[in-house]
């Protein structure tokens, strides 16, 4: 079977309708009201390799769901009037998610370049994942 189109030319037409925040960028951002993070990786990434403090995590899968104000799983976070900068481990499923989120209409969308490894590569604040109680 042949695929019309890979994942690498699916990431790279995300990329080229998104902006691309770079990881100095994205930095100066941490920890602003105006903006939230969101973090798009599994939950066992987060057990695994901890979290970005202060980022609201969305697992991929849900995105289009928790967007969407009509949807049953909606998220309040988005309908929030804030920038939203979009990660995942390293820069692949961001940028197919701002891009959807994008086309959503959510209006000010950005990815992180190089993602969560980046962040923690250049030693910028990581915590634990919290347990969650109940």
């Amino acid at each position: 079977m042949k695929l019309t189109k890979g994942f690498r030319q699916m990431v790279d037409e995300a990329k080229a309708r998104i902006t691309t925040l770079s990881l100095e960028e994205a930095r100066t951002r941490h920890g602003r009201d105006d903006v939230v993070f969101v973090d798009l990786r599994d939950v066992r990434e987060l057990e695994r390799e901890g979290v970005i403090p202060g980022a609201f995590h969305c697992p991929r899968g849900m995105l289009e769901f928790w967007l969407d104000p009509e949807s049953p799983y909606h998220k309040t976070v988005f309908a929030e009037d804030k920038d939203f900068v979009f990660f995942c481990n390293g820069a692949w499923r961001s940028a197919l998610a701002a891009d959807t989120a994008q086309q959503m209409g959510l209006p000010r969308v950005f990815e992180m370049d190089g993602g969560f490894t980046a962040w923690k590569n250049a030693g910028y604040p990581t915590a634990p994942r919290e347990k969650k109680k109940g």
